[in-house]
C-alpha cells in the first residue's frame, strides 16, 4: 500500500536533480554542501584508504527493491511497537500490579522505571550505532528487551519487576533511536516524512492497543502475560531485522570501537537523569522538599548536567551530543516543541486511565476502551501529518496547529470531574489526540532540514533523548502533583466520614494503587467525595501539562521554514567516517 506507492515516488521525485538510490550511490550531479559532507562519495577513489582493521564494506550499487523495503520496514515496525506497547500496556494493570506485589510506593516506578531507563540510554545506543553499525546495535537492543520481558514476567517482587522494567526501557531506548536514524539513512528528508508518519502511526497505534490489552491480560489470565506477549514478536523483529535490514556495516574491531566510546559523556548523562528525576519523584511524597536526601540529589544532578556539558566539549573524542546544534535558535526551538510535546503526551496516556479508574470508577478494562479516542486520533493525525508533509513539503504549518491543539486539549482536561459526561470524556481527547498526533515527527522534520546529513544521526538521537527525559519526569512529575494533590484533600475525607485505614489507602502516596478501593466504599456521599478528589488532584496535574503545553506553543513561532531536500546521500558509520571532536 504506502510503501509501495512511496518506493514509485521515489523515481517520480527525481526532478530536475536526480535522487540518490537508497543503496547508497549518487548522482553525479551531486555537489557538497559547503559544510563540508562526511557522507558517502560516488567515486571509491575519492576515499583514503582507511587504517587497518576499521576498513568498511563496499557500497552496493543496486538499488533496494520494494520487497526489501517492505521487509525492512516490517522489521523496523515490529521492534518499535514492541517498545511503544510497553510504555502504555502497564497503565490499566498498574494497581493490579502494586497490589498483588504488595507494594504501593512502586505504582510510579513501574511506568518511570522504563521511562527513566529510555531517556538515559538513548544517546549512548545512537553513539554505540556510529561506531559499530546500525544493524548490530539494534539486534543487540531487540535480543536484550527479549531478555528483560522475561524478568518481568518472572518478577515475584516489586523489587525484580522495577529491575526487569529498567532493563526493558535501556533497550527501549535503543529500539525508538535507532529506528528513526535508520529511516533517516535510508531516505531523503522530504521521502522520509512519509515513512516516519507511518512508524508514528505504528506507534500510536500500539500506544492504542497497550492499555486494552494490560486490561485484558489482568483481568482474565494474569498481568504477567502483559510482558510474555513480547517474546515473539521481539523474536520475529530480530529474524526480519537479520535477513533484511540491508545498511552500511563499518566492522569496526571491538578494542578500537571500546575505545571510540563517550564513556565519560555517557555516565554524567545516566547520572543527571537518575539523580535529578529521584530527586524530584521522592520531594513532598517519599521526602519534604527541605530535607537533605531531596536537596542533594536535585543539586547533584543539575551539577552532573555541567560535568556532561564539559566532557563533551573538552573531553570526548567522539560526544554523544552535537552541542554546536544548540547554537541556532530555530533548532533550540525545535528541542522545546518536542520536550513539551512529549511531556504532554505521555502525561495524558499515563494518567487518563487513573483518571477513568478512580473518579469514573471503571474497570482497567474499559478504561483501556475509554482511552481509544485519544490515541487512536494522535495515530490517524500522524499518518495524515506524514502524508502531507510528503505531497507538500510544508510543515511549519502544522507544528503551529499541533502545538495549539495541545494546548487547547489538555487545557480542557482540567473540567474533568466525577460527573462529566462521556460526550465531553471523548471530546476533550479528540481534541487532544489531533494536537498530539500532529507534533510526533515534524519538529524533527524541521530540525534535520537545517543541519547537514553527516549530523542527522546525533541530532535525532539529541531530540529522542528529549523527548524521552520529558516522558520520564512527565511521569514522575505528574505522580508528584496527584500525590501531594491527594495529601492536601485528607481533610475533606475525613470530614466526609472516611475511617482511618480508607484514610491511609488514599493518602497521596497510597492513592494510585487503590482505585478499587473507590468502589468499596459503601456510602454513596463518602464515595463521592473521595471521586471528587482524585478529579480536583489530577485537575491540578492537567493543569501543569497545560501550562508546560503552551511554552512549547511560544516556542513554534521560532522555528524556521526550510527546503526539503528530495536529493539523498546515505550516511556510512564507523570510526574511519567519523570526525575526531575535542571541542563542539
Amino acid at each position: 500500500m504506502a510503501l509501495g506507492s512511496s518506493r514509485d515516488s521515489i523515481g517520480a521525485d527525481r526532478q530536475p536533480i536526480e535522487m540518490l538510490s537508497t543503496s547508497g550511490t549518487r548522482s553525479e550531479n551531486y555537489e557538497p554542501d559547503q559544510c563540508g559532507s562526511e557522507n558517502i562519495v560516488s567515486n571509491a577513489q575519492d576515499l583514503e584508504t582507511p587504517p587497518q582493521g576499521l576498513q568498511s564494506e563496499p557500497e552496493t550499487p543496486e538499488p533496494r527493491s520494494n520487497w526489501k523495503i517492505f521487509a525492512t520496514m516490517l522489521a523496523l515496525s515490529l521492534a518499535l511497537f514492541i517498545s511503544a506497547l510497553d510504555q502504555t500496556i502497564v497503565a490499566t494493570a498498574t494497581p493490579t500490579i502494586s497490589s498483588d506485589l504488595h507494594s504501593a510506593s512502586g505504582y510510579v516506578w513501574i511506568g518511570g522505571a522504563y521511562l527513566l531507563a529510555n531517556a538515559a540510554s538513548s544517546n549512548i545506543w545512537a553513539n554505540l550505532s556510529d561506531i559499530w553499525g546500525r544493524k548490530p546495535i539494534l539486534l543487540t537492543a531487540v535480543a536484550l528487551f527479549f531478555v528483560a520481558s522475561i524478568i518481568c514476567a518472572k518478577a515475584n517482587g516489586m523489587p525484580m519487576l522495577i529491575t526487569g522494567r529498567g532493563i526493558q526501557g535501556i533497550a527501549g531506548g535503543g529500539l525508538i533511536q535507532l529506528i528513526t536514524i535508520t529511516i533517516s539513512d535510508l531516505f531523503s528528508v522530504r521521502l522520509r516524512s512519509l515513512f516516519l508518519g507511518l512508524i508514528e502511526f505504528i506507534w500510536a497505534i500500539a500506544g492504542a492497543l497497550g492499555p486494552i490489552v494490560g486490561g485484558a491480560f489482568t483481568q482474565s489470565v494474569s498481568w504477567r502475560w502483559i510482558f510474555w506477549i513480547n517474546l515473539p514478536v521481539c523474536g520475529t523483529a530480530f529474524v526480519l531485522l537479520y535477513v533484511f535490514l540491508d545498511i552500511h556495516n563499518p566492522r569496526t574491531p571491538v578494542l578500537a570501537g571500546i575505545k571510540a566510546v563517550d564513556w565519560w559523556g555517557s555516565f554524567s548523562m545516566l547520572a543527571l537523569i537518575i539523580l535529578l528525576l529521584l530527586g524530584l519523584d521522592f520531594g513532598g511524597a517519599t521526602f519534604p522538599w527541605g530535607s537533605p536526601k531531596v536537596i542533594c540529589l536535585i543539586v547533584f544532578g543539575c551539577l552532573m548536567s555541567f560535568a556532561f556539558i564539559y566532557s563533551e566539549k573538552k573531553l570526548a573524542k567522539y560526544p554523544l551530543m552535537p552541542l554546536g546544534v544548540f547554537r541556532n535558535r530555530s533548532n533550540v526551538a525545535c528541542f522545546l516543541v518536542d520536550f513539551t510535546h512529549g511531556f504532554a503526551y505521555l502525561g495524558a496516556e499515563y494518567y487518563l486511565p487513573l483518571y477513568f479508574q478512580s473518579a469514573k470508577e471503571s474497570t482497567p478494562f474499559r478504561s483501556g476502551v475509554l482511552i481509544l479516542p485519544f490515541v487512536l486520533t494522535e495515530a490517524a493525525f500522524s499518518l495524515f501529518s506524514g502524508l502531507l508533509i510528503h505531497r507538500t513539503g510544508r510543515y511549519l504549518e502544522i507544528i503551529w496547529a499541533g502545538t495549539a491543539l495541545v494546548v487547547l486539549g489538555v487545557g480542557l482536561f482540567t473540567n474533568y470531574s466525577a460527573t462529566s459526561s462521556l460526550g465531553k470524556i471523548v471530546g476533550y481527547q479528540i481534541t487532544a489526540g489531533m494536537g498530539c498526533g500532529m507534533l510526533f515527527f515534524p519538529p524533527l522534520l524541521a530540525l534535520q532540514s537545517n543541519i547537514t546529513q553527516a549530523n542527522t544521526a546525533s541530532a535525532t538521537a539529541t531530540f529522542g533523548f528529549i523527548r524521552n527525559v520529558a516522558m520520564a519526569m512527565s511521569v514522575v512529575l505528574g505522580g508528584v502533583v496527584f500525590q501531594n494533590s491527594m495529601d492536601m484533600r485528607q481533610d475533606g475525607l475525613k470530614a466526609a466520614g472516611l475511617s482511618s485505614s480508607l484514610l491511609a489507602e488514599f493518602s497521596g502516596t497510597e492513592a494510585a494503587a487503590n482505585v478499587d478501593a473507590v468502589r468499596a466504599v459503601q456510602d454513596p456521599t463518602q464515595r463521592h467525595a473521595v471521586a471528587d478528589a482524585y478529579a480536583w488532584s489530577l485537575r491540578n496535574m492537567w493543569i501543569m501539562y497545560a501550562c508546560l503545553a503552551a511554552c512549547g506553543f511560544v516556542a513554534s513561532v521560532f522555528i524556521t521554514r526550510q527546503h526539503l531536500s528530495e536529493e539523498h546521500v546515505e550516511t556510512k558509520t564507523g570510526l574511519k567516517e567519523k570526525q575526531p571532536v575535542l571541542e563542539q
